[in-house]
């Protein structure tokens, strides 16, 4: 259980969150650059995302180039590190689950305990950072919203619903690129809210749909939340809104100011007199609005504009799943040779 040598050794700081610091780090044996999250272990909240972010992507069995890779998970309490899996009956594992049951520390306070999940390190920033300090660029668009669709197809097809799609939690990998004319890669990330649907339908050997996996506590970001989640009964057609008013925001260039941090974010809204009110919070208060969509002219052709309008469609039955979702914007981007007509 203790570990001799660091495997990794930490460079910089490159992020900070409520509940968790993102470091640079390298391999110590192949120089190979990885991002590490340490999150510290001391209220059960912190113990709840960290273990549904390493449950969901620990459930993976294949890598998808969309989504973030957990390289693995350690387990440290005070000097002692182990490697975490999925299922372990070590002491220590099994008292972060029963903390995270329970929702008090299952363990001695005097101790450190920590996770740190080692993965994919992601040079370009955030969706966000890369879109707004650049012109707006169709073939980016394209690109980001074929990268976007495959990564939640591959989630839901896993059994994952997200909760929290957003492009803060959508990162940006440019180290493949050794031509100009290539895009980068998008990796969706940040999975603290999401939820493994490990249900089974009548069919043993069938785990039941992600559609038919139904969740009722409300969470993830007001400007992206569905508006079935602020009722509180939902499911992963709640990805597929959010999806919509990043896929929106993007071709028209929408944002806002975010309150709390100030900063200029890519979301669209609904104008309500002088204020702006999430999509999802002014559909539950009136289903019937009629979305203006685009609200610029030649923004998005026709399939484009309908197809936006069904993944923001107030009832989650109208909204298309993520497979047809997938397959719709690969013929709009490969069949129409301009977004103007």
């Amino acid at each position: 259980m203790v570990s001799s040598q660091p495997k990794y050794d930490l460079i910089r700081e490159v992020g900070r969150g409520s509940y968790g610091v993102v470091y640079e780090a390298v391999i110590r044996k192949t120089s190979a650059r990885v991002a590490v999250k340490k999150i510290r272990c001391h209220a059960p909240e912190n113990v709840e995302l960290a273990l549904r972010e390493f449950w969901a992507l620990s459930s993976i069995k294949s890598q998808h180039p969309n989504v973030i890779h957990l390289e693995e998970c350690i387990l440290q309490k005070d000097g002692m590190v182990q490697k975490m899996s999925h299922g372990s009956n070590s002491s220590l594992y099994l008292q972060l689950v029963e903390t995270s049951l329970k929702g008090e520390i299952a363990f001695d306070p005097r101790s450190a305990y920590y996770l740190w999940f080692v993965m994919d390190f992601c040079d370009g920033g955030d969706m966000n950072e890369y879109l707004l300090s650049r012109k707006p660029n169709r073939k980016t668009n394209t690109s980001f919203m074929l990268q976007l669709s495959s990564a939640l197809a591959f989630l839901h097809k896993n059994q994952i619903i997200h909760r929290d799609l957003k492009p803060d939690n959508i990162l940006i990998s440019q180290s493949r690129l050794d031509t100009s004319d290539l895009e980068p890669t998008l990796k969706v990330a940040d999975f603290g809210l999401s939820k493994v649907c490990s249900a089974f339908g009548q069919n043993p050997e069938e785990p039941v749909s992600v559609n038919k996996c139904f969740l009722s506590t409300a969470c993830g970001t007001d400007f992206y939340m569905a508006p079935e989640v602020w009722e509180g009964h939902y499911t992963a057609k709640a990805d597929i809104f959010a999806l919509g008013i990043i896929i929106w925001a993007m071709l028209e260039r929408i944002t806002f100011i975010d309150t709390e941090t100030k900063k200029e974010l890519l979301g669209s809204y609904v104008k309500q007199g002088t204020e702006i009110v999430p999509v999802g919070e002014a559909l539950l208060e009136n289903p019937k609005m009629e979305l203006l969509i685009p609200v610029k002219k030649k923004s998005m052709n026709g399939r484009m504009k309908q197809l936006i309008k069904e993944m923001l469609a107030a009832n989650p039955q109208d909204r298309p799943d993520a497979f047809e979702l997938e397959l719709r914007l690969v013929q709009i981007a490969f069949k129409d040779s301009s977004w103007e007509t």
